[in-house]
């Protein structure tokens, strides 16, 4: 009696285990955030308030996709992760969790994605967001990492795509307008993990992965990143400039990219413990912050 109690707690435990390696390898925080910018996209695309139907849709559809990205993520780098601090505890890295497991729940989440975004969305969206998926699976995982220092840049365009996707999920075509808030993005991301990548320099150089610091020194990457702030805070610009936005966005995006440029000009000119780091922590709420404040002057418009 004692024993098959013990083999049942453990198999509930091993079946347990198994449901939080498999959320763990989504990257759910990644993808929340990849989600609420395409959520963002989709409101600044209507006068109104959007369809709320098909804002949840939308968003099933490319979290699922995006969570399908990351668990690739995982399994094509399990090698690299093993052999680094902030990864080595990851379930394939670990080998808690099988390749086959991870790559048929993998296929699931994308084949579920694109069919909802396809049959209940539009067919454009269910496109592009599969296009994201291989971008930033493939292109960027399997080659662009790790062959050139230039891999975030490049390949931060697939990380940048979800406001566009947001935008066609409710209107069925691209525009001008949802090219800003990708632009915004794209240009956030070298910086944002540029800074990551100095604090956890060892660690790529370990793994044999040609990040920037690695290849090009710690003080070269604090120069680039410096420059990729100011390019940040005129992208973000753009969208008042062009009449997409009011005053709101503007005084509060203008403040946003001030409080970064102290950031990144401290880690550039100071050797200030641990600011790679913290500018690494500031540049999520930055670009939460930012979508919020796009969100805040579409209501609200002076």
């Amino acid at each position: 009696m004692g024993l098959s109690k013990s083999m049942t707690y453990q198999e509930s435990h091993f079946k347990t285990q198994i449901i939080k390696d498999l959320y763990q390898i989504t990257k759910p925080k990644v993808v929340m955030m990849l989600v609420i910018t395409a959520i963002v996209g989709m409101v600044l695309s209507q006068p109104e308030l959007p369809n709320l139907y098909r804002v949840v849709i939308a968003s099933l559809g490319i979290g699922l996709l995006s969570a399908a990205a990351a668990a690739i993520n995982h399994i094509v780098d399990q090698g690299i992760d093993a052999k680094m601090a902030r990864t080595h505890n990851r379930p394939l890295a670990k080998q808690r969790l099988s390749n086959q497991t991870a790559v048929v729940f993998a296929l699931i989440l994308a084949v579920l994605g694109f069919v909802l975004l396809y049959a209940e969305i539009n067919p454009l969206t269910a496109w592009l967001t599969l296009a994201s998926l291989f971008g930033y699976a493939v292109v960027y995982t399997l080659v662009l990492k790790r062959l050139t220092p230039q891999n975030i840049v490049i390949g931060g365009l697939a990380g940048a795509m979800p406001p566009l996707l947001g935008w066609t999920s409710m209107t069925g075509e691209l525009h001008a307008h949802a090219y800003f808030l990708v632009m915004i993005i794209f240009t956030w991301t070298p910086p944002h993990f540029w800074a990551l990548a100095i604090h956890r320099r060892h660690d790529y150089a370990r793994a044999n992965i040609p990040m920037l610091p690695v290849t090009h020194g710690v003080e070269f990457t604090k120069s680039a990143i410096v420059l990729y702030t100011f390019l940040l805070f005129v992208v973000c610009l753009l969208p008042y400039l062009v009449g997409m936005t009011g005053v709101i966005y503007l005084i509060i995006s203008s403040v946003l990219n001030l409080m970064f440029l102290k950031y990144v000009l401290q880690l550039k000119f100071t050797e200030q413990k641990n600011i790679a780091f913290d500018t690494f922590k500031f540049s999520i709420w930055h670009l939460l912050w930012i979508f919020m404040a796009l969100l805040l002057d579409h209501f609200i418009k002076l």
